[in-house]
């Protein structure tokens, strides 16, 4: 079955205190390196039949009204192309 998948991340302005958790513990944990983090949610959606562009639509559509907070997140959508092995 094909797979629509939806990745939620907070707005660029919005504080992640998450992300900023993980920042402060990678030092700790031996991997430097990284200057930013910021934490998401992602969804994997199994759809019926062939994904179109009335699917995507659909997908988007769930993504603005329950997927995420508009308010606060932004969200893509993209379909999987699968384990390219």
């Amino acid at each position: 079955m094909p797979k629509v998948v939806v990745d939620v991340m907070p707005k660029p302005e919005i504080l992640d205190p998450q992300g900023k958790a993980v920042l402060g513990a990678l030092p700790r944990l031996g991997f430097d390196g990284v200057v930013d983090v910021r934490q998401g949610k992602r969804f994997e959606l199994e759809v019926a039949g062939e994904v179109t562009d009335e699917v995507l639509a659909r997908v988007r559509e769930m993504a603005g009204t329950l997927l995420s907070n508009p308010v606060i997140e932004d969200f893509t959508v993209h379909v999987d192309a699968g384990d390219p092995a």
